[in-house]
């Protein structure tokens, strides 16, 4: 899975949304650290990592821990929004073809989940 965590970073570090059409599978699931429920399939997969990538890929974006295990990956990162220091993790598997069929983010503290929350939902609203 190196090749496809590789892909991802490339993804995220040039913001290049139209990445997402090659990483994910069509089965992908996207879990929101503000969503009750898990968003199923690869459009509203895309639809979500795309808004992130627009609220959160900011020149302070950066990943200060990995740990993967085979088709497995958490990725533990760093980035400022508006003053305040978000801290969250990305927790992602892959299937047999190296697509990412799960994808859950985990986010910290309390006032960066509503920080994010509201950023979110303005990016989600104007797509």
């Amino acid at each position: 899975m190196n090749t496809s965590l590789d892909a991802w970073h490339k993804a995220i570090s040039s913001k290049d949304v139209s990445a997402l059409d090659t990483l994910l599978a069509e089965t992908a699931v996207f879990h929101s650290p503000v969503v009750h429920s898990p968003q199923e399939g690869k459009d509203l997969t895309k639809m979500y990592l795309a808004a992130a990538f627009h609220v959160l890929a900011n020149d302070s974006f950066h990943y200060v821990r990995e740990v993967v295990d085979g088709k497995n990956a958490v990725l533990e990162f760093v980035v400022e929004v508006d003053g305040i220091i978000v801290n969250g993790v990305d927790m992602i598997r892959w299937d047999d073809n190296g697509k990412i069929v799960d994808f859950k983010v985990m986010l910290r503290p309390y006032k960066a989940i509503n920080l994010i929350k509201e950023k979110m939902r303005a990016m989600l609203e104007s797509l």
